[in-house]
């Protein structure tokens, strides 16, 4: 696998960046629907209370996978730093091009990905 050149490191860091602001605003906007959802309303009937428990559930669970999202995008950053940025972390090989323009918080080359995920797959 080819190395990544300067031009496409900067592309895909200046994409990371885009990403990390586009969670962060995410996760500061759906703060309150993620919040307790008061039972104790009279006003509100039980099939509204169970509807917004259940709207309740969804902001949270889709801003557990911001917040998971957004450690990649930054653990990903940080790698730029000490240049470990594009390099498989399991096989430590060039992680490709198109993988990383259309997920660049990739840690895993595309191989140990599968193997990833087969294993994960397996295990109870």
């Amino acid at each position: 696998m080819e190395e990544l050149e300067q031009e496409q490191l900067q592309q895909l860091k200046k994409q990371l960046l885009q990403i990390r602001t586009e969670l962060e605003k995410q996760l500061s906007n759906n703060k309150e629907a993620a919040g307790i959802v008061e039972l104790d309303q009279s006003v509100i009937g039980r099939v509204t209370r169970m509807d917004a428990i259940q709207q309740q559930s969804m902001a949270v669970s889709t801003r557990n996978k911001a917040r998971q999202r957004l450690k990649k995008v930054n653990l990903a950053i940080s790698n730029f730093a000490n240049g470990d940025y594009g390099y498989c972390r399991q096989c430590d090989e060039a992680i490709a091009l198109l993988r990383l323009q259309a997920q660049p918080e990739s840690s895993l080359c595309l191989s140990c990905q599968s193997k990833a995920d087969n294993s994960s797959q397996r295990a109870p």
